[in-house]
């Protein structure tokens, strides 16, 4: 196997890893949880970093590996869209984040409300998630190139 395949295969597994990730994260949100549930959507919170990180090797690998020139890349408008919007989900994440690594440990019975904002962050992550592949695909076809 060559390592553009390779590269696309665990690009394409890094962004089911957070897809999934989010949305069970957001089926398994309530007002209020149990720490024993914040600890299980930590798990899930850490598949979403695994696949997070995936996906900038891989998407840097795809970018500068020269399977297509770089400036095919660079210069699409639309390119430098999905990169600013992986950005900022990468920035939304950091509340769930940080409030589900303090708040899982202690008395696993105990119930912690959770702040309305993280599941708002998440629900944002999750519309940025569901836009990428739209952006993905006007890329892959040119669209955005003089």
């Amino acid at each position: 196997m060559n390592a553009e395949i390779l590269i696309r295969y665990g690009h394409f597994l890094g962004i089911l890893a957070i897809a999934s990730s989010l949305v069970a994260e957001h089926l398994l949100i309530k007002p209020s949880l149990t720490r024993k549930e914040i600890s299980r959507l930590a798990t899930l919170d850490g598949i979403y970093g695994a696949g997070a990180l995936l996906v900038l090797g891989c998407g840097l690998g795809m970018w500068l590996g020269g399977f297509k020139n770089a400036d095919y890349y660079t210069q699409n408008p639309i390119f430098h869209t999905k990169v600013t919007l992986f950005v900022i989900m990468g920035i939304l994440s950091i509340w769930p984040t940080v409030f589900f690594l303090k708040q899982r440990k202690g008395n696993a019975e105990e119930v912690v409300a959770v702040p309305k904002r993280i599941v708002m962050f998440l629900r944002m992550e999750l519309l940025i998630v569901f836009i990428m592949p739209l952006l993905a695909t006007l890329v892959a076809r040119g669209v955005g190139l003089g």
